[in-house]
């Protein structure tokens, strides 16, 4: 059998800085029921579960964000 090694290499294209969520503003689309929240910092969005606020967030650009949004309401991340 052959080994496999694994070695960690660092994200493509990983433009983002590392944002300090301590004091974010978390909002959430379900008048505070839902569990996912998003924040407004230095200029990018973050998104994370409410459920889990010590769970690592998603980080968006301004242009990620706005593609996401689009595509979330043409239903492309439909499951159903």
């Amino acid at each position: 059998m052959a080994e496999t090694i694994t070695t960690e290499q660092p994200l493509s294209g990983w433009d983002k800085p590392e944002l300090d969520l301590s004091q974010a503003d978390w909002q959430s689309g379900s008048y505070g029921a839902g569990d996912v929240e998003i924040a407004f910092v230095e200029g990018f969005i973050a998104m994370r579960n409410g459920g889990r606020p010590g769970s690592p967030s998603l980080i968006f650009s301004p242009a990620e964000w706005r593609a996401f949004v689009i595509n979330a309401r043409h239903g492309e991340f439909d499951l159903t």
